[in-house]
């Protein structure tokens, strides 16, 4: 059997094992899909070929699998963080309900994505994207009442996304005969000029599964209310197939790119990039109120998402190679980010930050993951996101001439500082409440896929190269010629112009002599304070308040930008949704059932055909 087939094949019977097991064995449900996964991902990696392609005929369309070297970066992604937030899940959702249910969907939203990976054609391409968000939809509903609301919302805007992507789709076959990505590419059906709404459309598509505003509202509450475990794939991986998609676009945009369509591409390029910036900053300025951590994480991840579509919309090498570096970087740390909120909530049974404080103590190995996972969100050194941020910086100013955006995008990098630091302080480094005292290390199945996320992001950010390699070869695929890494004058020992050594021995020096000191300072004695004695923030407390540190964080900042806040998305849609809800309901009003009301509309149509013969019928 073709390995294609045989590893959708083992997903589908891996989905429908699971479901079966649960009503035998419910504890062997996740062990199940973490073994389905495991297998899946051996296949992968030791029998799939790259630039292998296998042919077949479906219904008489002609349809194609194989795997090139763009697509292979996702697939390292999808697969590598999958399997870990497998095993991740196996305690994490141990006492919960209807996990046939929810793991049968699991397996099939990274089904979903390996089969989008996996497709060289827009029918089966388009057909594991709907897998994907179906039941990418059933998980964000698991919790049923509680989250139906925002499945709901998450399902209208993926339908927005999937009509516009399968009308590019029907589009393409009718205007250049064939549904092979790679024969539409070479055709032209992405040159920008012939059919201008072919890209659009489908760039609309992909940027809802990106999140980017104005259609990122579903995101915040769908990553928030998922299972944390599902999270860490939700906002790390399925999100990516937003970028792969867009990358695809835009890469073949941008390589058709001529004097006539010149000025259209431009303002694509800074439509996306104001989009991108934007969706960064709003997203930055809405985490910095959460008091609780998904709901924080959610923000998050769509402001980094936007980070990757800023690169993206610069068409430059090195902007896109720190739009694909951030994107893989993004997916470890968020991953792990959202697998520490989900160890907290199973220990403690909140990730409300007023209620929780001072677990450094009580889970240490999941506070190693957060700070080190921390340090690349913020952009660090000498962490991963540093590198990605530091790129995309240069990308900006030295090959867009970008210099109002390197600002927007600066801002936000900044502000991501004080989000990042209210998480980590929050749930590890506030005062340690009584009521945090039977709290205990989460337990080994979960610990071990945090810590490996945190040892990459360490690896990948002392030595860059290990990912510029391949997304140098992805590039390449995608057209661009010449890739390397010594682009950026930020370059590691992987490189031959500068060394990050001096960087990584100064950020190591500075934490060896912050580490001996507060442990000299603690060695004097540790005085019990409560709550009453944390700083207000400069507010003024009234009687009885609760004056916890996270409560009012940064209370100043959200004064100042309070015009900000008023200004919502959800409100502008909710708006929408009103005005076409009554236009409707007027529309029904027409349709009374009256045979004579009916009679009445054909006489008024007649007669208007009549008065207008002559302007409706001439040659």
């Amino acid at each position: 059997m073709n390995i294609f087939f045989l590893i959708i094949l083992i997903f589908f019977s891996g989905a429908i094992l699971s479901f079966i097991i649960n009503r035998i064995a419910p504890k062997f449900s996740g062990i199940t899909t973490f073994v389905t996964i495991a297998v899946v991902s051996f296949l992968f990696f030791t029998q799939v070929e790259i630039n292998s392609i296998t042919q077949f005929s479906l219904g008489g369309i002609q349809m194609q699998f194989g795997v090139n070297n763009y697509t292979y970066i996702f697939a390292i992604l999808v697969l590598g963080l999958s399997l870990l937030a497998s095993l991740f899940s196996i305690k994490y959702m141990q006492d919960n309900d209807r996990l046939g249910y929810f793991y049968s969907n699991f397996i099939l939203s990274i089904a979903g994505m390996v089969g989008i990976i996996f497709s060289r054609d827009f029918i089966s391409f388009f057909i594991f994207w709907e897998i994907m968000t179906w039941s990418s939809y059933l998980i964000v509903i698991y919790d049923g009442a509680r989250s139906s609301r925002s499945g709901l919302k998450y399902m209208i805007f993926s339908a927005i996304g999937a009509y516009a992507m399968l009308t590019a789709i029907v589009s393409i076959k009718g205007s250049y005969g064939t549904f092979i990505i790679s024969e539409a590419i070479e055709n032209g059906a992405f040159n920008f000029t012939d059919h201008i709404y072919i890209p659009i459309m489908l760039l609309v598509g992909f940027a809802v599964k990106a999140a980017l505003m104005p259609l990122h509202v579903w995101a915040p509450n769908a990553y928030s209310k998922s299972p944390m475990s599902f999270t860490a794939i939700f906002s790390g991986a399925m999100s990516k197939m937003g970028i792969l998609g867009m990358g695809l676009v835009l890469a073949s945009v941008y390589s058709h790119s001529t004097d006539e369509n010149a000025f259209n591409v431009l303002i694509l390029r800074q439509i996306l990039g104001w989009l991108g910036g934007i969706t960064a900053v709003m997203a930055t300025i809405y985490a910095l109120i959460q008091t609780d951590a998904k709901k924080l994480l959610a923000y998050s991840s769509v402001a980094q998402l936007g980070y990757i579509i800023v690169g993206l919309s610069t068409g430059t090498k090195l902007g896109v190679m720190a739009a694909l570096f951030l994107a893989i970087i993004h997916a470890v740390f968020k991953g792990a980010l959202f697998m520490v909120a989900g160890a907290v909530e199973r220990q403690v049974g909140t990730t409300d930050m007023t209620k929780i404080s001072g677990l450094i103590r009580k889970m240490p190995f999941t506070f190693f993951t957060a700070l080190v996972s921390i340090i690349a969100l913020a952009g660090i050194p000498p962490l991963g996101g540093f590198v990605g941020k530091w790129m995309l910086y240069e990308a900006l100013i030295t090959e867009s001439n970008n210099y109002f955006l390197v600002i927007v995008i600066f801002f936000s990098s900044t502000a991501a500082f004080m989000y990042s630091y209210r998480f980590l302080f929050g749930l590890f480094l506030g005062q340690e409440e009584k009521e945090i005292e039977h709290v205990k290390e989460a337990p080994v199945t979960m610990i071990i896929p945090m810590v490996i996320l945190a040892l990459i992001l360490i690896v990948t950010g002392v030595y860059p190269g290990i990912l510029f390699e391949p997304i140098a070869q992805g590039m390449q695929y995608l057209g661009y010629s010449d890739v390397n890494w010594d682009m950026s004058v930020l370059v590691n020992v992987w490189g031959e112009e500068s060394n990050m050594a001096y960087i990584n021995l100064t950020i190591g020096v500075v934490f060896v002599v912050i580490f001996i000191f507060l442990t000299l300072k603690n060695l004097k004695g540790t005085r019990y304070v409560g709550t009453k004695d944390i700083s207000t923030s400069g507010e003024i407390p009234t009687e009885n308040e609760n004056l916890t540190f996270q409560l009012d964080f940064f209370k100043p900042f959200q004064r100042a930008a309070a015009p900000l806040y008023k200004r919502s998305m959800d409100k502008i849609w909710n708006d929408l949704g009103n005005a076409l809800e009554a236009i409707f309901d007027f529309t029904r009003r027409i349709y009374t059932g009256n045979g004579q009301t009916y009679a009445l509309f054909v006489i008024i149509f007649l007669v208007i055909l009549l008065i207008f013969k002559n302007t409706l019928f001439t040659n």
